[in-house]
């Protein structure tokens, strides 16, 4: 039952910030365009809402307490199940060391907070757009 109450046709976000603030606004600006949103206030939270509804996109904050966002990253990415879920990592940081710390634990993108509704939309298209093209050939 990993696609658990999916609505057909809308991808599926799960958004993982410690940031209640954060949380909303993204599950806000992302619900408005058409995605089928799930949100996570930490890495424990996230993991198991990673198996019950398999997303097609992860946004991580990575300043999180108890798991933080490279340590949820690589989880999900360790486990062949859900290896192939792209994952975007969240954070205040901007440094060349982040997001070399980002790739090395699966990341494929890296935003900075605070990101814009086209930083998400940009994200999300441009790891979710080619399964979409090869389903349309």
């Amino acid at each position: 039952m990993a696609n658990a109450n999916k609505i057909p046709g809308r991808a599926r976000v799960l958004v993982i910030d410690d940031s209640k603030t954060i949380r909303r606004s993204a599950e806000n600006l992302l619900a408005q365009e058409g995605y089928d949103v799930i949100t996570a206030n930490d890495g424990y939270e996230a993991l198991a809402k990673v198996v019950a509804h398999h997303p097609d996109i992860i946004f991580v904050d990575i300043m999180m307490p108890r798991l933080d966002g490279y340590q949820t990253c690589a989880l999900i990415k360790n486990n062949a199940r859900y290896s192939k879920i792209p994952i975007v990592l969240l954070s205040s940081k901007d440094s060349i060391f982040d997001k070399a710390r980002g790739r090395i634990v699966g990341s494929q993108f890296y935003l900075t907070k605070p990101f814009t509704r086209d930083d998400l939309l940009g994200a999300i298209h441009q790891h979710l757009q080619p399964a979409a093209d090869e389903v349309s050939a």
